[in-house]
């Protein structure tokens, strides 16, 4: 488990997915272009917290997870991709548009590639500052 980006000092909510399974096509393989494989991915984001007061229980005033995990769906859906490292950016991305997204953190996982590990894959974490720097 990561470590924790909910900081109530710096106005920070945590908003997360967790183990989020779904067929993926994937690899840099010939065989891995024919076929879709197991990744079981997990998303964290650092949220501004809003500064209206605890009990404004409206859906408007935070990050919808509904939302963000069909954005995954959808990105995993779009077609081939090399790299889980190329994934998780474009995971990032998509969520990093919201800008009350702070930080998006990024773990995928390739489930079925070694019989003697759960899993291989890579974790990433982008800033929204990161995307100002590269417009």
């Amino acid at each position: 488990m990561p470590a924790s980006i909910a900081d109530r000092a710096a106005g920070i909510r945590h908003v997360f997915l967790r183990d989020m399974t779904m067929q993926a096509s994937i690899g840099v393989y010939a065989h891995e272009h024919t076929s879709t494989q197991r990744v079981r991915i997990n998303v964290d984001l650092g949220v501004e917290d809003s500064p209206e007061p605890v009990g404004a229980d409206e859906l408007a005033r935070v990050v919808d997870y509904e939302k963000v995990a069909n954005s995954v769906r959808a990105i995993v859906a779009a077609g081939h991709v090399r790299l889980a490292e190329t994934l998780a950016e474009r995971i990032a991305t998509a969520c990093l548009v919201d800008k009350r997204v702070r930080l998006a953190r990024i773990r995928v996982e390739k489930l079925d590639i070694f019989t003697d590990a759960a899993s291989a894959g890579v974790e990433i974490e982008r800033h929204q500052r990161d995307l100002s720097t590269n417009r």
